[in-house]
This record gives C-alpha cells, sequence and structure tokens, in this order.
C-alpha cells in the first residue's frame, strides 16, 4: 500500500533501474519509456541521474545497462542482512540429497532466485544464476505465497493474469494446501 504522500519520482526512478536489472541486454530511452509506461523525456532525465550515480551506464550505441553502484548496492544489502552468509553452509549441505537447491526471495508477483543450484552444479556457480521468475510457476514462489494473507494475494494479482491457475480463487486454494501442509505458516 502507498503511503499517503509517495514521491513520483522516486518510484519512477526505482522502476527504471529494476527494468535495467532484469533485461537481457542493453535498453534503449525509448524501448524502456514504452515498457514502463512513462514519458521518454522523463525516463531519459531518470536513465542520466542513474548513470550520473553509477546505478547506470551507456553502451557505445547509447543504451543503458547496470552500472558498477548497481552491483556495489546488491553486494552491500546481501552482507548487510547477512542472509547469504548464514544460507551458504546450509545450502551446500543439501547438494548430495537433493535434485535441485534453491534460495529464493518474493518480490511481488515474482520469486527473485539468489541460490538456484542444479545436482552436480558447483555451489559457486548457483549465486545469482537464476533471475526473475512467476512466484505461481515456483515451488518456492508458492510456499512464500502461502506465507502472505489472503487480503495481501488479492492485493497482489488485483487486475493481473495469475500464471499457471484459471483464476486467483484456484491460486488461494492451492495456497491454503501449502499451509495444510505444514510449508508454510502465517501469524495472525
Amino acid at each position: 500500500m502507498l503511503p499517503a504522500q509517495p514521491n513520483q519520482s522516486l518510484i519512477d526512478g526505482l522502476a527504471c533501474l529494476q527494468a535495467l536489472a532484469v533485461s537481457s541486454g542493453p535498453v534503449g530511452n525509448r524501448a524502456l519509456a514504452r515498457q514502463l509506461g512513462l514519458e521518454p523525456t522523463r525516463v531519459n532525465r531518470l536513465l542520466k541521474t542513474l548513470a550520473h550515480l553509477g546505478m547506470a551506464r551507456q553502451d557505445a550505441d547509447r543504451k543503458y545497462l547496470p552500472g558498477p553502484a548497481m552491483h556495489v548496492l546488491s553486494a552491500l544489502s546481501l552482507f548487510g542482512s547477512g542472509l547469504i552468509r548464514r544460507a551458504i553452509a546450509p545450502l551446500e549441505s543439501l547438494h548430495p540429497l537433493a535434485e535441485l537447491v534453491a534460495m529464493g526471495v518474493l518480490w511481488r508477483e515474482h520469486v527473485c532466485y539468489l541460490y538456484h543450484a542444479e545436482r552436480g552444479m558447483p555451489p559457486a556457480t548457483a549465486i545469482g544464476r537464476v533471475g526473475l521468475f512467476p512466484a505461481t510457476q515456483s515451488a518456492i514462489g508458492r510456499v512464500l505465497l502461502a506465507q502472505q494473507d489472503e487480503a495481501a494475494v488479492r492485493e497482489l494479482y488485483d487486475g493481473r493474469e495469475v500464471a499457471d491457475y484459471p483464476s486467483l480463487g484456484a491460486l488461494l486454494e492451492d495456497l491454503r494446501a501449502v499451509r495444510a501442509q505444514g510449508y508454510a505458516y502465517v501469524a495472525h
């Protein structure tokens, strides 16, 4: 839920940054503006500001890519939270036991995999290997969604298609089953 007085410039700037982060390659100003539904001049100013901060950079074709400051911010956030440091040993201990070992976080209606290793894969290659993935198409995603109360899930998918489900009701029913099986718990 948005605060009473949201800062739209910050919201738009972060949307540009997030779009760069998930892009499979360099992206132009106009293409990014169309993708985000924003005015090209606004996106141009935001991208130039992000480039000034090092969060974005331009290639020889004047298209934008993530900049070094984005990587620094990512590394510092992982360090500051301690999540990866505390999780690596338990994740690595699961490798001999499982076909797939993964850890992800829920972001909007997606899972962002921080760690994703298939059997036989060196653990070091599992960090940051898979990008955003629809939460409803992932076991981890469904568990993370099941940790939300139903009102939050309804708000998340309000007006959006629910991947792999015929309806929001079907997803909610599946999430109830995930909770009943003990894979997720919602405190009230």
